[in-house]
């Protein structure tokens, strides 16, 4: 810090005791020493004020760095986008039932005469009210078994049938 060596203090002694006199030395030296404990433990407090600023800054960051992680909450981002899904899901199906609404109404709108009527049955075409027999069929009848039982039932004709 100061390079001070032996020579040099044996010179501030000499020079101490030429100009403060040997009488006044030993209260002078009691006050320097005081002095300089007194600018010691000023310096003291100011470095740990000092290291007490920077604690409380770097803790104020950590602080903030932990509010900032903690507004984070994946949940409610998660949340934010679901409901904006369940939105457009809401606006579908109201549009869906709307379009079926307007189908609805459109077949109660249509005219009577519209609306197809079953047919009557044909005289002679083998309806039993005459003697005109049915034409034979030819495409087998299906079984209730599937359609993998047709092939092995037998075509009626109209004979078959009559009895």
């Amino acid at each position: 810090m100061l390079d001070i060596g032996w020579p040099e203090l044996l010179v501030v002694t000499v020079v101490l005791i030429v100009v403060v006199g040997p009488k006044d030395l030993p209260r002078m030296l009691r006050t320097f020493g005081r002095t300089t404990s007194k600018v010691r433990s000023m310096a003291g407090d100011f470095r740990k004020q000092f290291d007490e600023a920077l604690k409380e800054a770097e803790l104020d960051d950590v602080k903030d760095l932990v509010d900032t992680a903690r507004s984070l909450n994946p949940k409610n981002a998660i949340r934010r986008e679901l409901s904006s899904l369940d939105k457009i899901g809401r606006k579908m199906e109201t549009d869906l039932k709307g379009a079926a609404n307007a189908k609805d109404s459109s077949k109660a709108a249509k005219p009577a005469s519209d609306q197809v009527e079953p047919a009557a049955p044909v005289k002679g075409a083998g309806s039993g009210d005459d003697d005109t027999p049915a034409p034979e069929s030819t495409a087998p009848i299906a079984s209730p078994e599937g359609a993998g039982a047709a092939g092995k039932a037998k075509p009626k004709t109209a004979e078959e049938s009559q009895s």
